[in-house]
């Protein structure tokens, strides 16, 4: 066991989630009317904003059987330290008095109140406040898809219609979605600055546990089948960082079987997908006699 798991010290992690997305939208592009987020050479995308979305939403939702499962799992007594600060109906003027600062430092009342504040940063801006504004200590990549997706396109009609004079409605082109895809999305802790937000490794091991009920957790229309399949994370042995992210990510990123310009059908298509198992005994990097399971502990948190 390492040190990091020995203490309440906020441990420094490299991550990555493995997405299979079938017949599904994982990411809607406001700018191309919701269709599924796709660069110009075809890839796929997932923002980081979309994922701590939908992390955010399964601690706001306090009655759901998600937190509740979780909340019993990390023995948490009380939802008043996880209340979530980007969230509707949140009252300025109550946050404002919150944020106060005390002796230099962010107000108690605030770093008490928010998980997302505490782990993700406040980006509450307010008048005069820069010196509250703090960077989080988790964050997440921009997810890209293996190979390039194939975006389908299909007309949806209602019985009854919206419109005077019409009989049935229809909504063209309104399900938007991946025939398939598999993608990667990179995260990392830092807990260089957990003493300025107040992030604690409970919170950290919240957002740990949550991880495989991103989207299973938070399903919608479009987003049905979306599904984390790995949840790799690497806790280094030094909160300073004892392995490159890089090396690590690259060594557990899968890549498909052949045809690697064109659209895959299955998960069949990238064969035996990387795991622990198949790398940790590899050099960190070629030159080197040190292999990751040297460098760190690793726990699939989908499983």
């Amino acid at each position: 066991m390492s040190k990091n798991q020995d203490t309440n010290l906020v441990p420094r992690i490299t991550g990555l989630l493995i997405l299979e997305v079938r017949k599904s939208n994982p990411n809607g592009d406001p700018e191309r009317e919701s269709s599924p987020r796709q660069r110009p050479d075809g890839k796929g995308e997932i923002s980081p904003v979309s994922v701590k979305r939908k992390l955010r939403d399964l601690v706001l939702e306090k009655e759901g059987v998600v937190w509740q499962e979780v909340k019993g799992s990390l023995k948490i007594q009380s939802d008043d330290g996880f209340q979530i600060l980007e969230s509707r109906g949140r009252k300025r003027d109550e946050i404002k008095k919150q944020m106060e600062p005390k002796d230099g430092k962010l107000g108690q009342a605030f770093i008490d109140a928010y998980w997302d504040g505490r782990l993700f940063g406040n980006t509450f801006l307010e008048e005069g406040g820069s010196d509250t504004i703090r960077s989080g200590i988790a964050h997440f990549g921009v997810g890209v898809s293996i190979a390039p997706i194939e975006i389908e396109f299909s007309t949806w009609t209602s019985k009854s219609g919206v419109e005077t004079g019409k009989d049935r409605g229809m909504a063209p082109m309104a399900f938007r979605v991946v025939k398939h895809g598999l993608y990667a999305v990179p995260f990392f802790v830092n807990p260089n600055f957990a003493h300025k937000t107040g992030c604690t490794k409970l919170d950290v091991d919240l957002m740990l546990h949550l991880l495989k009920h991103t989207y299973a957790g938070t399903r919608s229309v479009v987003r049905s089948m979306v599904e984390v399949i790995h949840a790799h994370t690497f806790t280094h042995n030094s909160r300073a960082g004892s392995v490159s992210d890089f090396a690590f990510l690259d060594a557990l990123i899968p890549k498909k079987n052949d045809n690697r310009d064109k659209p895959s059908e299955s998960l069949a298509d990238y064969g035996d997908l990387p795991t622990w198992e198949k790398i940790k005994d590899l050099p960190v990097r070629s030159s080197s006699k040190v292999t990751f399971a040297q460098c760190g502990e690793y726990r699939d948190y989908a499983l």
